[in-house]
């Protein structure tokens, strides 16, 4: 019998760092085959089952359901048998892969030579896989090859300190030829990258990439290092008595006095929640315009279709028809503000709308956004919108869906709200809300009467636009509600 092989957990996308185990789909002693699920893990993207790249009998599993598990971590421990036993070997052909995965520039290293037989071994396994993708992760193999970005040897060094040992290279040259990070979406950063951050204690989370979309690079990593570090006036601060009583003891708060009912690790979707919004906080200047809209006009057009027999799009996909033709008429509100090293900034436009779609779902509020929405008529915006809100309440939208977004449209009205002072949703520079539409006293004509209204709320970039643009957008979309057939001829 062959000698057992160990996968790490890989790179599930977007490089992140940890996965929550939500649970196995095999035990130990069972027979597995090559791309065979064998767990199901959460990530702050989605949920995703994880294939294996090996077949054999399950000698170990890494991890139980409910801890979170590090990149690059064993995973399960698979010891491969003979074709003889009716499972199928590792020497067998590998099948052609899906797709290659695409490696953007200073996110891989170029295939490096191994550093040990350890090494070796793992490039002999990774030949052994099918090659299928999964959120820009497959198990490997196949005849396609990934394009990849080789890296002087000048700009590797710099991330090997001169006392790190042989064996610690070599493991970490490892780790790295078993971890890949496929996209450029948000904070993304490079194992590479990581490992130089990590050795120098520096955190990623409070770093501005400056890469496209706010990559995390190598200089941005290196400039953090080289910036002086302000020591504070104190060396040794007083030491702070506390009475005995002011300490956490058999599970009571000290501050309230009160007994803890349960401590919520905050991580998965409600970790990447917590970030970008703080980020938004933290460097948007925000401001919000509001107003109450007369909807009589659009419930009426699509009781009108109803009694036509048409299938009719819901008044979501009317709003967003509407949104993305104000966005047309105000292209300020579909922009991105970009860093340069220098401290410069740039506002970024966009040739077309990539309309986000906030859906709340069991792991947390989540945003697919609808791709080239602009071009769109309002029934295939509804057959979108209702595609990626089902595949992000399953937890299976992919990074691209939930990472590319230039604008976000957010109805919080089926809440029974009226309004809301929304976060933008970072990196984008606005964010409009929908309110719940009841029977309003409304003015038509001189004359008091009930209304279906709606509230509009606009939260917006201060820096890319004033009140002005802002209000002008605003007023476009409620002027669309209430007279919705002068945009709605593509229906």
């Amino acid at each position: 019998m062959s000698e057992t092989r160990v996968f790490l957990l890989p790179d599930l996308g977007e490089g992140l760092t940890e996965a929550e185990l939500v649970s196995w789909h095999v035990a130990v002693g069972d027979s597995i085959e090559v791309d065979q699920p064998i767990a199901e893990v959460e990530t702050a993207k989605s949920a995703v089952e994880v294939p294996s790249p090996y077949a054999g009998i399950v000698a170990e599993l890494h991890g139980k359901p409910g801890e979170t598990l590090d990149v690059g971590k064993p995973l399960i421990s698979v010891t491969p048998v003979s074709s003889g036993a009716g499972v199928a070997t590792d020497d067998a052909a590998p099948a052609e892969p899906a797709q290659p995965a695409v490696v953007p520039a200073e996110t891989e290293l170029a295939e490096p030579k191994p550093a040990n037989a350890e090494a070796e071994a793992y490039r002999e396994e990774e030949k052994a896989g099918s090659g299928n993708v999964l959120i820009g992760y497959g198990t490997p193999g196949g005849h396609a090859a990934a394009k990849r970005t080789r890296l002087p040897k000048a700009s590797v060094s710099v991330l090997e300190p001169a006392e790190t040992q042989p064996a610690d290279k070599a493991a970490d040259d490892l780790t790295l030829l078993r971890t890949r990070v496929p996209g450029k979406l948000g904070a993304v950063i490079s194992p590479l990258v990581r490992r130089m951050a990590r050795e120098h204690g520096v955190d990623l989370g409070v770093l501005h990439g400056s890469g496209e979309s706010g990559l995390i690079m190598r200089r941005d990593v290196e400039k953090a290092i080289s910036a002086p570090v302000a020591e504070p006036a104190e060396t040794k601060p007083a030491p702070v008595v506390e009475p005995a009583e002011t300490k956490e003891t058999q599970g009571r708060d000290a501050r309230t006095g009160l007994a803890i009912s349960s401590r919520t690790p905050v991580r998965g979707v409600r970790k990447a929640v917590a970030a970008t919004m703080s980020r938004s906080r933290s460097e948007i200047p925000e401001a919000t315009v509001w107003v109450d809209v007369d909807a009589t006009g659009l419930m009426e057009l699509r009781e009108s279709m109803k009694a036509g027999g048409a299938a009719v799009p819901g008044l979501l996909a009317f709003i967003a028809r509407f949104v993305t033709a104000g966005l047309k008429k105000y292209p300020e509100l579909n922009t991105r503000i970009e860093s340069a090293e220098d401290g410069s900034q740039e506002i970024v436009g966009f040739d077309g709308v990539n309309l986000g779609i906030a859906a709340q779902t069991d792991r947390g509020l989540v945003v697919p956004s609808v791709r080239s929405a602009e071009k769109l008529s309002a029934r295939e915006l509804d057959a979108e919108i209702r595609r990626l809100t089902d595949v992000a309440r399953e937890g299976k939208a992919t990074p691209t869906e939930l990472g590319s977004g230039t604008f976000t449209l957010n109805n919080y009205g089926v809440f029974g709200v009226d309004g809301s002072a929304a976060i933008i949703n970072h990196p984008e520079v606005a964010i409009l809300g929908v309110g719940r539409i009841i029977d309003k006293p409304w003015v038509v004509n001189g004359e008091l009467a009930v209304r279906k209204v709606t509230e509009l709320t606009l939260t917006f970039d201060h820096r890319v636009c004033d009140g002005g643009t802002a209000a002008g957008f605003l007023r476009f979309v409620a002027d669309a509600i209430e007279n919705p057939t002068t945009l709605l001829a593509d229906i």
